[in-house]
């Protein structure tokens, strides 16, 4: 039996279990690729950053290609854009400006994880409507069309077992993608942090940023 024949004998529920598959696997890929810890939070870019501070090359322009260049530029940016207001408003705007990145890490997860959770459901649906099938079967013709019976314990159990397929791998990509998303933030958190602490006391020398604000 080719890969036809089983969709074929699955039945119509086997439509939604494959638009699921197609879409769980474009949102991994999707996510794989833009939750690369380089292109998120650049490793030593607080370095970098306070260096040019301290340096006096900080100025309008930059800062706005430090707000485009990651997320995490985005985060610092935001800081600095109020470092003059204080240690307490600058962490304000980062935690502001940190929700945001936060929400565009974890886009398409909460979708991800609904798949992993209705694909073994749309399978034991399958599976119900498979056992209806061969009981209606049964009443109407008895145990002696065994092709019949063959038929719907056939859907049920292809259905089963194709919302398990998709639900497993979906899951544990769910769960990895979102350790991923964790991971960063928390390494985005201490960068933050650590660019407050640096520039605690110092917000004078940050006259030219405030001019981009």
């Amino acid at each position: 039996m080719d890969m036809l024949e089983i969709v074929t004998a699955g039945g119509w529920l086997m439509i939604p279990i494959l638009l699921s598959s197609v879409i769980a696997l474009a949102i991994c890929i999707e996510r794989l690729i833009a939750l690369k810890p380089s292109k998120v939070a650049p490793a030593g870019l607080v370095q970098t950053l306070f260096q040019q501070i301290k340096s006096g090359q900080m100025n309008a322009e930059k800062l706005r290609a430090l707000k485009s260049s990651s997320h995490l530029g985005h985060i610092l940016a935001a800081g600095l854009m109020n470092a003059k207001a204080g240690r307490d408003i600058m962490k304000e705007s980062i935690q502001d400006a940190g929700s945001q990145v936060v929400h565009e890490l974890e886009r398409f997860l909460n979708t991800l994880g609904t798949i992993a959770a209705i694909a073994p459901l749309m399978g034991l649906l399958g599976t119900v409507i498979g056992m209806i099938s061969v009981f209606t079967e049964i009443v109407t013709q008895g145990t002696g069309n065994a092709g019949a019976l063959a038929g719907g314990i056939s859907q049920a159990l292809i259905t089963t077992a194709a919302g398990l397929t998709v639900a497993i791998p979906a899951l544990v990509m769910h769960r990895y993608l979102q350790g991923r998303v964790d991971a960063i933030v928390v390494r985005m958190e201490q960068d933050a942090n650590r660019l407050v602490d640096a520039l605690h006391g110092n917000a004078a020398s940050l006259s030219e940023v405030e001019a981009s604000k």
